[in-house]
């Protein structure tokens, strides 16, 4: 899934005093307090943590409590969707007018009816809404779908993505599998027949050619004397 990016970053972290005896226990609090946030320094919504290496000497700050810094390694898995890319989520709830996706179960994501391609259409079935492709009648999106979408905007303080249906590479995450691999296989298939064909083409040389050039008929003596 685009969106997703890992970055090394030299981190401070500044601890109480009282934690003197669990600084390791205490960096990882203190990190963790930054997951599922959007970081303007770090341009994305961190995801996860992993500590490389950490200082053992610390900054002391003057003050009534004198916290001391803490210099570490760390590596951060990051959510920073750009408009354009696209990105994967479930469908929990779907209407006439708009579908809503969950996305790395944390990130909600709305498609409205503008952006939803012609091909789809809603219909409700047995109390199931569906949005069912015209072109591909086994395209189905519905409550529990897994679906790839494009977006168009991230709300970075609500984490909130503006999604779009437009694109043809969107749309049921199965039916898109299933559609590339038939492709490929075709793709495969035409491709050893255009072999197959090329290998068992008889070859046209230049000494064939001028043995089936018929001769002119030559003139005779006479003629020539004349």
């Amino acid at each position: 899934m685009e969106g997703l990016k890992v970055s090394n970053a030299n981190l401070v972290v500044y601890l109480h005093p009282s934690k003197i005896t669990r600084v390791r226990e205490s960096v990882l609090r203190e990190l963790s307090a930054l997951l599922f946030k959007y970081n303007e320094r770090f341009d994305g919504v961190v995801l996860a943590h992993e500590v490389i290496s950490q200082s053992k000497s610390a900054k002391i700050l003057p003050g009534v409590h004198p916290y001391f810094g803490v210099r570490l390694q760390a590596k951060l898995l990051l959510f920073s969707p750009k408009p354009q890319t696209l990105v994967e989520g479930k469908v929990v709830k779907l209407g006439k007018e708009s579908i809503h996706v969950i996305v790395l179960g944390f990130s909600a994501a709305a498609i409205t009816e503008e952006d939803i391609r012609k091909e789809f259409r809603y219909s409700s079935k047995h109390g199931e809404d569906v949005f069912a492709s015209s072109s591909h009648k086994r395209h189905v999106i519905k409550v529990g779908s897994m679906i790839r979408l494009s977006v168009k905007r991230f709300d970075e303080e609500a984490l909130h993505i503006s999604g779009s249906l437009l694109p043809a590479n969107t749309g049921c995450i199965k039916w898109l599998e299933k559609h590339n691999d038939d492709d490929s296989q075709l793709e495969r298939i035409a491709k050893k027949r255009r072999h197959e064909t090329d290998k068992h083409e008889p070859e046209h040389t230049d000494e064939g050619a001028h043995q089936n050039t018929p001769s002119l008929p030559k003139k005779s003596k006479r003629l020539r004397t004349d």
